[in-house]
């Protein structure tokens, strides 16, 4: 007697032996990991076994992908309010912006046009222009990432684009 069940990535019939019921297998034709269920008689794929140094792998991309993951929200977290106004960067002018107060002002600038905010848009706006040079590779960043920063999803990609070329329009 055999287990009968379908992968559920690929869909085929496998056919796994009674004291595989209740394990973990390999797929034979997609070579994902399925889980075995219960007994069922129906014809079928014979499960491949698991292979310990792809499983190990496998742990091991994960941890990883969890690292970077944490890496990249620790790089993308905005200070408190008037801890950035406290550093500034080397050599900034009293009162000038700092990157982090800029990308905080340019993404607000973005949403509030994508909302129809325009006054208030206006007014952001003539506080990044002041900054030129560092807000235009501000935007470039914002452009070229291919994840969009939390505040900005929602905003359709093209849309988002347009408004980005257009304050960078106004920044040369």
């Amino acid at each position: 007697m055999s287990i009968a069940f379908h992968c559920e990535h690929c869909g085929k019939k496998i056919e796994a032996p009674d004291d595989a019921g209740g394990k973990w297998g390999k797929c034979p034709v997609c070579h994902n990991r399925v889980y075995v269920p219960g007994k069922e008689v129906d014809d079928g794929l014979r499960l491949a076994p698991l292979d310990d140094e792809d499983e190990r792998r496998r742990k091991a991309l994960i941890a990883e992908t969890v690292r970077l993951k944490e890496d990249i929200l620790s790089e993308t977290e905005v200070p408190e309010e008037g801890a950035a106004a406290k550093v500034g960067p080397a050599g900034a002018k009293p009162g000038a912006l700092s990157d982090a107060e800029l990308t905080t002002s340019i993404i607000g600038y973005l949403r509030q046009m994508a909302n129809g905010e325009l006054e208030e848009a206006e007014r952001t706006a003539g506080t990044i222009i002041r900054c030129g040079s560092r807000a235009v590779r501000v935007l470039e960043r914002i452009a070229i990432s291919k994840t969009p920063e939390p505040k900005l999803t929602g905003i359709p990609r093209q849309v988002l684009s347009g408004l980005i070329k257009n304050l960078r329009s106004r920044l040369r």
